[in-house]
């Protein structure tokens, strides 16, 4: 009897370890989006070129700091450091879009030239799909630490092993490459494809993210068309 206790502890441990997911696939994804900052045009930035990157780059230092090797602590502070990183994230994605939309519709630096049109707006569709994928891995069942411990029955955005659990492995969770395939998913279809979303701030984030995608896709390509033309 005391020897089968004197296992749980540890099987409890291990069971523990394997949801905690590694810190390294999202800080790729953040450092991605920094380098496609410094790629963007200066009238398409919301900053001066190095801004968003070092305070992007401190705020994920912070967070590697705070929860080193794999994503299981649980912190109020690191949760607002989190929220403000794809935060910034996100709210740079928007504005670039703004700002290119604004340039082809009443003709900016990057409009003439088919090659750098095309360029500038690749740019800022990878980093809009980079971005939302970090918002929805953020937002969704509290964040990646939070699932570590506990999914909720009900979760936020349902996917195909949380809606036909037979398809998943026990104690499935969802990771960042299943966020980022929303996010390029969502970019291309302008839809949902696999993934359901059933909280009202999915629905709305992800509507956001198909509208985007769509001015961007829809816009650049004919302006590029019309310049090559």
């Amino acid at each position: 009897m005391n020897r089968q206790h004197s296992h749980e502890p540890t099987e409890r441990a291990e069971q523990h370890e394997s949801f905690g997911e590694s810190r390294w696939p999202m800080a790729s994804a953040v450092l991605a989006a920094m380098v496609l900052t410094l790629l963007l045009p200066d009238d398409l930035r919301m900053a001066p070129r190095w801004v968003l990157p070092v305070v992007e780059g401190v705020l994920l230092l912070a967070l590697i700091a705070g929860d080193q090797g794999r994503i299981d602590r649980r912190s109020t502070f690191l949760r607002a450091v989190a929220i403000t990183l794809v935060g910034a994230l996100a709210l740079s994605a928007v504005w670039s879009t703004v700002r290119l939309v604004d340039d082809l519709v009443h003709g900016g630096p990057e409009t003439g030239s088919a090659s750098s049109l095309l360029q500038a707006g690749s740019t800022v569709w990878v980093g809009t799909i980079l971005a939302f994928a970090l918002l929805y891995y953020e937002l969704d069942s509290g964040g990646a630490a939070a699932r570590a411990h506990r999914m909720p029955p009900t979760p936020a955005l349902a996917f195909p092993q949380q809606i036909n659990p037979e398809l998943g492995a026990a104690g499935w969770r969802p990771r960042f490459i299943d966020y980022l395939y929303l996010g390029l998913t969502n970019a291309t279809a302008f839809s949902p494809t696999d993934v359901m979303p059933l909280a009202p701030w999915a629905k709305a984030v992800m509507s956001v993210q198909a509208l985007i995608s769509l001015l961007i896709l829809g816009l650049v390509v004919a302006r590029a068309v019309n310049v090559l033309a």
